[in-house]
């Protein structure tokens, strides 16, 4: 699947989204736990924004955390950007799409090695491409 176009307005956004990927995507919204299509997902294939189609996950860095999201231990290199979300009184780190600015989710420190991090990140944000067999 090839990166598609990117929206370049709010209407674009709401056309192209569904409302669950719209308030997550662009309105930094959250999934219940263990409500996504993802969390327990463990075929071999790749995942992408749900908004623009970029490459930021690998399922090699799929692991089980029991958060209640779909949790990584790492993302493409360049896909995603990290930003400082002080929201509902927390201290967090927000991970972005780098191409298109959607909210993912967050990374935090307590995933496995090597990396030492868990990207715990919204199935609504995800499109997941299956490797061909």
């Amino acid at each position: 699947m090839e990166q598609s176009e990117t929206p370049t307005g709010d209407e674009e956004w709401r056309e192209k989204l569904s409302d669950d990927q719209y308030r997550v995507l662009r309105e930094a919204g959250t999934e219940r736990p263990f409500s996504g299509e993802y969390v327990d997902l463990f075929e071999d294939g790749t995942y992408r924004c749900g908004g623009c189609g970029s490459v930021l996950f690998s399922s090699e860095e799929k692991f089980q955390h029991g958060c209640g999201w779909p949790s990584f231990s790492d993302a493409e290199e360049g896909a995603v950007e990290f930003r400082e979300d002080t929201s509902h009184g927390m201290n967090r780190v927000e991970v972005v799409c780098a191409e298109c600015e959607g909210h993912l989710g967050h990374v935090f420190e307590d995933g496995p090695e090597p990396t030492g991090e868990r990207y715990c990140i919204n199935s609504a944000a995800l499109e997941f491409d299956a490797d061909a067999q």
